[in-house]
């Protein structure tokens, strides 16, 4: 089960800028998509990740891929992505270790204080759902995304998160 990250993490921009996980949440709460570039699985959720961070992009709301390996790892997976988004490393899965995941993708959001807000583990668009009605309530966020769009895979469990 999820729980609460370490605010004292240390977490990179694929371009290498290090901050605390407490400094990206000074201003807003954080919306991400933890990914392992080393499965297919995590890749078919990337354009469903898209359409979300779209959706919420004038919300105050950091929306970002946090990626389990190197800056230029994030950079290729990610491909055009890259360039669209806040784009997180963790290549020694720390971060993803101090949430306690299990399963890659994975959907967080943590609040300004650090704490979880929401997760859902894997693609099961009914808990990804629920993660963003956490997200609408938290910044008064009216409109939602549709979740599954027709163009979204099948439901699937995913990878193990800290293999």
């Amino acid at each position: 089960m999820a729980t609460d990250p370490s605010t004292q993490l240390t977490v990179a921009t694929m371009d290498g800028a290090e901050q605390k996980l407490s400094q990206w949440l000074t201003t807003f709460n954080l919306l991400a998509v933890v990914i392992d570039p080393y499965t297919h699985e995590s890749g078919w959720i990337i354009p469903t990740a898209n359409r979300i961070f779209a959706h919420y992009e004038e919300a105050d709301i950091r929306c970002a891929f946090l990626v389990t390996g190197s800056g230029d790892g994030a950079r290729q997976y990610l491909g055009k992505y890259a360039e669209d988004w806040l784009v997180l490393t963790d290549e020694h899965r720390e971060f993803v270790g101090s949430l306690s995941l299990d399963r890659l993708p994975a959907l967080v959001h943590i609040g300004q204080d650090g704490s979880l807000v929401g997760c859902a583990e894997g693609w099961n668009p009914p808990e990804w759902k629920q993660v963003l009605e956490g997200v609408e309530d938290a910044m008064a966020w009216r409109s939602k995304p549709l979740l599954p769009d027709p163009n979204d895979p099948g439901a699937f469990e995913g990878t193990p998160a800290l293999a």
